[in-house]
């Protein structure tokens, strides 16, 4: 499995050179989301509205279930990454983190 660091996830993210697909919950997408990614939750994953003219970036809190996500796939495609760490990282790098109420959060 290709693994990305968050920095390395926003970097290819905020240029255009790859699709963010954050796997998480809805509270958890509430509470606090990466800008310019997509949501995509794992309970009701649905593959059929990827992307496929760029590489997916998988996202979730910790790794894990972006992890999963990216086993199920990685048989159909090979533009595949997983971010180690998830939002958890994400947060502590000091990359940006968007809520609709001002004030996100990653539960």
């Amino acid at each position: 499995m290709q693994e990305i660091t968050p920095k390395e996830a926003f970097q290819q993210i905020t240029e255009g050179k790859a699709y963010g697909i954050d796997v998480r919950e809805l509270d958890e997408w509430t509470a606090g989301h990466a800008a310019n990614v997509t949501w995509n939750p794992m309970s009701s994953f649905d593959e059929t509205t990827l992307p496929t003219d760029k590489p997916l970036i998988m996202i979730c809190r910790s790794g894990n279930r972006s992890g999963q996500v990216v086993q199920k796939l990685i048989d159909s495609r090979s533009d595949l990454f997983n971010m180690v760490g998830g939002m958890k990282t994400w947060a502590t790098d000091g990359l940006e983190i968007l809520n609709d109420s001002g004030n996100p959060e990653i539960i």
